[in-house]
């Protein structure tokens, strides 16, 4: 596993985040609430029904297109079935974006070993960052909250370029900027479908950290499965 650069993914990566069953309730009632202040007159449940209809087409159709339009996007065609019409350009939407963003991140966490692996990387490898997030935003701010920013020589966001992981784009993008093969990069994240099949259908290699049960049904396979973030050092190191 010779390798000029690491990429990694962030969420169950290099930043812990609680169930979506934990922080999407609250996120969505902050939310509302901001509506309701900016004059959506609409109670929460059906805020809550109209949103999560439009965020599941959203990820039905994005399973086939690979694309990842903005939250402003979804949160627009919400208001839009409400009967609200704004203009997605408005600061409105930065507003709303960053309201439900800002509790979002409550319940986002450090993986204890990742500063010290990203130093430790730090020098030996071009390191870059390859995320799927609909809030570019709040994922720049994370990486500014927990001090991950400098580390990475490029950071792609699905959400800035409207693509998503698995699609080759989206690697592709980071490799450019590096200006490496991809048969020379390493990607680490926690999801076989997205960390492990997407990096290497461009022709990276993987390794896979264990967050959860692998899912068996794929046949695409890691080249490597770490249960712990620090365990990255060792089998970058061995090959």
């Amino acid at each position: 596993m010779q390798a000029e650069a690491v990429l990694f993914d962030l969420f169950d990566t290099l930043l812990l985040l609680e169930s979506s069953e934990v922080y999407y309730t609250p996120s969505l009632r902050k939310l509302h609430e901001f509506l309701v202040a900016q004059g959506v007159d609409v109670t929460f449940e059906v805020f809550a029904r109209v949103y999560s209809e439009v965020r599941d087409k959203f990820y039905s159709e994005s399973g086939q297109s690979l694309e990842e339009p903005h939250f402003r996007v979804r949160l627009s065609q919400v208001l839009h079935i409400l009967g609200y019409s704004f203009d997605i350009s408005d600061p409105f939407f930065a507003e709303a974006t960053k309201v439900f963003g800002g509790e979002f991140m409550r319940y986002v966490h450090l993986d204890e070993h990742a500063p010290e692996v990203l130093r430790k990387l730090r020098g030996k490898y071009k390191l870059g960052l390859v995320s799927n997030a609909f809030i570019p935003e709040t994922v720049w701010e994370l990486l500014e909250r927990f001090g991950l920013k400098g580390f990475f020589d490029v950071v792609v966001i699905s959400g800035e370029i409207n693509r998503r992981k698995p699609a080759p784009e989206i690697f592709e993008r980071a490799l450019k900027v590096l200006g490496v093969k991809a048969s020379n990069v390493v990607f680490v994240g926690d999801m076989v479908d997205l960390d492990v099949m997407g990096p290497k259908n461009v022709g990276m290699k993987t390794v896979l950290i264990k967050r959860r049960p692998m899912d068996q049904s794929l046949d695409v396979k890691p080249d490597r499965v770490i249960d712990c973030l620090s365990e990255l050092l060792k089998v970058l190191q061995d090959c």
